[in-house]
């Protein structure tokens, strides 16, 4: 696909009105078979910001957008830019504590909230709840002559449009505040590495939170490129791709697994796939590549817009995440820990001057985790420089690279390593029942111990290839599933190993205690 030349000096708004001309009844979205056309889209876009400006709210103000994907989400997002305030995104897994704590943290003015989620914020002298037709009627009425335009207009790359809150893998959620040309500047780079893979009149599947940066950003990359964007339901996406047929499709490593594991239909017009958030397995990008998709991992964090490396159509390699953009700067510390600066990393953390200090030396931002160049420049994830485990011993251990030795077993869903300060290491089994039962024979008598035998096997096979003080010398099998709402995963699906730690460690330590449980 040719790309616009002026794709870096927009604003996150612009883009939607400046590719409007001659696409008017085109459609934008569609959901469940709806569709909604450019023009009524930003149509709704221009009323809400109309209403945010009836309310006396513009540059330096804050209001929050606490919900699920919806074509309303989007609109009320982009709105709030439009008026040059700053859209404060807060994820719809939140509970009504984290939700408010974000609100009281960022002061929100207003929050636009679901009906799914209107009960878990509480309106007050500060925070005030409107429901959307009258915020529509309202935005209709003070939508008068050119004050729209003259308010798109005033919106500087450098104005504050997203503030979003990430606890990442470990920690209390902290405020990432990213300017248009944080953004914009990610993705038009991001664009030009991957364009060769876009078709015009590209149709995008949408099921990634449009408050997360990287949800939000396959909005604008549709906006700047003039994408039909379907959503997706996250737990239906899948079986929708046959109906969808798209040919850009982003997600994280479970959408990817789950195509492969059922052999899905995606539709037959994939071209550009990525995948982002986690390490995806090597079997699951091989079986793409037999279909003739490639599919390429990027890396980032919310802190850098966020995308740092991408691996390109043309150039890739499957045990990586890619070279860094063309625009950022990435070198690895002393320690191994990933370091960034460009125009695409983010100033500073929201009212919290402390971990601003803590997240960068020397203008270098500190991204937490520990990585490796290949001779030929590519980026390799090894861990997260919090997780590193000093053995008893003092040997350093990357437990994630442990755990990445189990990714392509088809019997395992899930490990996690422990053994900060012990004398050896020990872990935590997720099994897929299903594999494992579909390959013991059928007149098993004691299939519990059948299948703790056959996974004593995959850990022993794993062991084998490892240091010795690498190997794993008991495990546990858990039952207790991997969710967000139990803490253990974060927003992005990402497994919060610390957390694990804490809410298994009864689990843990008593691998420890039990010399004759469970051994690997």
């Amino acid at each position: 696909m040719k790309l616009p030349t002026d794709l870096a000096q927009r604003t996150v708004p612009s883009f939607l009105f400046d590719r409007l001309r001659g696409r008017e009844h085109a459609p934008r979205f569609v959901v469940r078979g709806e569709v909604v056309t450019w023009a009524e889209h930003a149509l709704t876009v221009r009323r809400i910001a109309a209403f945010l400006a009836a309310r006396g709210l513009g540059r330096g103000d804050r209001v929050a957008v606490y919900a699920g994907n919806s074509v309303r989400a989007i609109a009320a997002i982009m709105g709030i830019q439009a008026a040059g305030a700053t859209a404060v995104l807060i994820h719809a897994s939140s509970t009504a504590d984290q939700a408010q704590r974000c609100v009281r943290h960022a002061e929100a003015s207003i929050v636009f909230v679901d009906e799914e989620r209107r009960g878990r914020v509480r309106a007050n002298e500060v925070v005030s709840l409107f429901s959307w037709a009258d915020a529509l009627l309202t935005g209709r009425a003070f939508d008068q002559g050119d004050a729209f335009e003259q308010r798109l207009a005033s919106v500087e790359l450098g104005d504050v449009a997203i503030l979003l809150y990430t606890s990442g893998t470990t920690g209390e959620p902290k405020g990432v505040p990213l300017t248009h040309r944080n953004l914009v500047t990610n993705w038009a780079q991001w664009l030009e590495a991957l364009s060769p893979s876009i078709p015009e009149g590209a149709v995008d599947a949408l099921w990634l939170p449009v408050t997360h940066v990287f949800g939000l950003g396959e909005v604008l990359i549709g906006d700047m490129l003039a994408f039909t964007t379907h959503l997706c339901e996250p737990r239906t996406v899948v079986s929708e791709l046959a109906h969808v047929r798209p040919s850009v499709f982003l997600g994280v490593p479970s959408a990817w697994e789950k195509i492969a594991a059922t052999d899905a239909d995606t539709g037959g017009r994939l071209s550009l796939c990525l995948s982002g958030g986690a390490a995806l397995k090597r079997e699951v990008k091989e079986w793409f590549l037999a279909r003739g998709v490639v599919l390429l991992e990027g890396y980032g964090l919310s802190e850098t817009s966020p995308t740092l490396t991408v691996n390109r159509p043309d150039a890739y390699r499957f045990d990586s995440v890619g070279k860094p953009l063309p625009c950022v700067e990435v070198r690895l510390g002393g320690d191994g820990e990933i370091l960034a600066r460009g125009p695409t990393v983010f100033g500073g953390y929201f009212r919290d001057p402390a971990a601003t200090r803590a997240a960068f030396e020397d203008g270098w931002f500190h991204t937490g985790d520990i990585g490796r160049f290949t001779d030929d420049g590519y980026l390799q994830i090894i861990d997260r420089k919090k997780d590193i485990l000093v053995t008893a011993g003092g040997k350093n251990v990357a437990p994630s690279a442990i755990e990445a030795a189990f990714r392509d077993d088809p019997f395992i869903d899930h490990v996690v390593v422990y053994g900060e300060g012990k004398r050896y290491l020990v872990a935590a089994v997720w099994p897929n029942h299903g594999a494992i039962d579909a390959y013991l024979d059928a007149d098993v008598e004691d299939r519990r111990a059948a299948r703790f035998a056959l996974l004593q096997q995959r850990v022993a096979r794993v062991n084998a290839q490892l240091p010795s003080h690498e190997t794993l010398k008991r495990f546990a099998i858990v039952e207790q599933p991997l969710t967000i709402e139990n803490g253990m995963l974060t927003a992005t699906l990402k497994v919060r190993r610390r957390k694990i730690w804490e809410q298994l460690r009864g689990t843990f330590e008593g691998l420890y205690a039990d010399r004759d449980r469970m051994s690997a």
